[in-house]
């Protein structure tokens, strides 16, 4: 079944269609080279999306939508240029502040691209030019699938089975998330040094940050209620997700005023396509799972990893190699749902720490969301700033490169990943 199901899935992927579907199609093919009955696909397909934890990714989805239709951005640069537009580089370091308060809201590095980018662009254009405008803003909004709540997490673990917690792997993305933000803000400085751009902003106050702090506290206190709550153990990942989005509808309607009722059908509508095509891509996917099972693809993987080599940072290298080439060129979600069950069991038998992997196989998916020829977040940032794809990489690869560098040091010094979440008990 497994070279029919191979080939099939190649072949309708080259010839563009869906993932999604392509996936399905695979299967019935898989399917039915294997003589199996073709019930087996809408029964493993209700089996798998047939998931409390799953519901979370609506929810954080929402609750996103809600908080950007609510007009927290504004709220969020003013907060962010209070503390740092009046230095070398300012607005871009108010694109990554903002986008690295975003991230902590929406969960979704997509979502952020398209807030930031239709807001921050248009300004940062007239003083950086647009291709380092797209590229700081791209690299600001990739810190949302990186500090919890993050989506991509929530998709790892559902995949992963119980090897690893939501809670542990959100924990595990804090200090990358913070390092990774403080160096594009680096970046940021140095580039902006080195090419003379004008310093922007107002002058740095005290007063002034205390009023837009106040302004932004409610925005800032959702996520150290929504992770600080999972992370104790006071309400699980979808119920967390569900207390954000009543937490984004007060926000909206009390707080800023800006929400209204006719903003919801489209809020939730939003959400819903997004959160269905995951749906869809892990309910197709489960059959091609399924079937990879049946052929014990997983056992004769591991007996010839443990064959090539019995060295697990060997084993994890390969694997980051791979998934560097996979991000280049397929989709996050189905990268996460065609991989995790094949290659989480296989860590755990070389015994690598569950959540180091989950975490670095997570931001390498995401890394390859800058990396073309099918990085998404390039492809937004394209379609709102309006240049080519040549122009925006130009401005891009400093900040892609550093992002492996942050990779790479994850894997030589696994505190960096593993440190808070044992901290806390996971």
């Amino acid at each position: 079944m497994t070279p029919a199901i191979v080939f099939s899935f190649l072949g309708l992927a080259l010839l563009r269609m869906p993932l999604a579907f392509a996936l399905g199609v695979a299967s019935l093919v898989g399917l039915y080279v294997g003589g199996l009955d073709f019930t087996v696909l809408p029964q493993r397909m209700m089996h798998s999306v047939n998931s409390f934890p799953l519901m979370a990714i609506p929810l954080f989805m929402l609750a996103g939508e809600l908080m950007v239709a609510a007009g927290i951005l504004q709220r969020l640069v003013d907060f962010a240029n209070s503390l740092v537009g009046r230095v070398h580089g300012g607005l871009a370091h108010v694109a990554i502040v903002a986008g690295m308060v975003l991230a902590a809201v929406s969960g979704a590095a997509v979502a952020s691209a398209s807030a930031l980018g239709s807001s921050l662009v248009p300004s940062m254009r007239q003083q950086y030019g647009t291709g380092y405008s797209s590229a700081v803003v791209a690299s600001a909004a990739n810190l949302g699938a990186i500090i919890p709540p993050s989506n991509a997490m929530i998709v790892y673990a559902l995949m992963a089975g119980s090897s690893v917690s939501v809670g542990g792997l959100f924990m595990a993305g804090v200090i990358p998330g913070i390092l990774l933000a403080l160096g594009f803000m680096g970046l940021a400085s140095f580039i902006s040094m080195h090419r003379r751009y004008p310093l922007a902003g107002g002058e740095i106050g005290l007063k002034h940050v205390l009023v837009q702090t106040w302004r932004a506290l409610p925005i800032l206190l959702m996520p150290i209620v929504v992770v600080g709550g999972i992370v104790a153990g006071a309400f699980t990942p979808t119920e967390g997700a569900a207390i954000a989005v009543v937490y984004a509808l007060v926000i909206g309607f009390f707080v800023t005023r800006q929400l209204r009722l006719t903003d919801l059908p489209r809020a939730m509508f939003n959400a819903a396509v997004t959160a269905a095509m995951v749906g869809a891509l892990i309910a197709f996917a489960s059959t091609m799972t399924f079937a990879f099972t049946l052929d014990l693809i997983p056992m004769q993987l591991t007996d010839w990893l443990q064959n090539f080599t019995q060295d697990p940072l060997v084993f994890l290298l390969l694997v980051m190699a791979l998934l560097i080439g996979v991000g280049m060129f397929i989709e996050s979600n189905a990268a996460y749902i065609m991989l995790v069950p094949l290659l989480a069991p296989i860590a755990l038998a070389y015994g690598i720490d569950p959540l180091l992997f989950g975490f670095l196989f997570v931001m390498n998916l995401v890394v390859g969301m800058m990396t073309p020829p099918v990085g998404v977040l390039l492809f937004v940032m394209c379609g709102i700033s309006k240049i080519s794809l040549n122009e925006l990489m130009k401005s891009a690869w400093p900040f892609i490169v550093f992002q492996y560098a942050v990779l790479i040091a994850c894997i030589a010094f696994p505190g960096l990943v593993t440190w808070l979440p044992r901290a806390l008990g996971y």
